[in-house]
């Protein structure tokens, strides 16, 4: 399995980590070990370049989906 693939579940998994990428996704990056490639490919939010290097295809990509409740 990839590292960005990794990088990319456990950021789904791990709400300090999406937390630390929110405020600073390159930097979140860099201590995961992610190489220049694959930082620059989600920077770039480049669905191409991410698909060549975690090796899925389309129809493979899972999202978790969030519900915030606001009060007003």
């Amino acid at each position: 399995m990839s590292k960005l693939l990794d990088f990319m579940r456990e950021l789904g998994r791990d709400a300090t980590l999406a937390a630390e990428y929110t405020q600073d996704a390159d930097g979140t990056m860099r201590s995961a070990g992610l190489s220049d490639e694959e930082r620059q490919a989600m920077l770039d939010k480049d669905y191409d370049a991410i698909k060549r290097l975690t090796g899925l295809v389309d129809g493979q990509f899972a999202t978790n989906h969030s519900v915030v409740a606001y009060t007003e």
